[in-house]
């Protein structure tokens, strides 16, 4: 069991699922919606998502085919879903409490990264999604 919360408390999840691959996604939106360099993510089963403080979710459609969702309280960004991708979501990896290993790791849309960042790990680039 996978437990996270958003920086307020006000909404927190359980996921009965694993976290087998992590993506970071260095696209612009990503950039700007996490305030960062990238974003981390991890494609899950909505089904196996539980939030607690539900009320508390605002859903903002980024894109035609994009939602991400937020905290209404505190503003911590939690999943993002592709409506051409029913049944999963992005689940924001720093919002997980829960120790877990996972050895697949990649960046995504390095094409259009942030100019004043270096990726220095040895993990895949993807010029593109993946």
């Amino acid at each position: 069991m996978i437990n996270g919360s958003c920086l307020c408390g006000k909404v927190q999840y359980t996921y009965s699922g694993d976290i087998n691959e992590i993506a970071m996604c260095h696209c612009s939106q990503c950039r700007k919606a996490q305030g960062g360099a990238f974003a981390t993510n991890s494609p899950i089963s909505s089904a196996d998502l539980v939030f607690q403080g539900q009320e508390y979710i605002k859903e903002f459609q980024s894109s035609a085919h994009k939602i991400r969702a937020f905290c209404t309280n505190c503003g911590s960004p939690l999943y993002s879903a592709h409506k051409d991708l029913p049944g999963s979501v992005r689940l924001r990896l720093g919002t997980v409490e829960t120790a877990f290993q996972c050895p697949k790791k990649y960046h995504i849309h390095t094409a259009s990264k942030a100019p004043w960042y270096e990726i220095s790990d040895a993990f895949p680039q993807y010029t593109e999604g993946k």
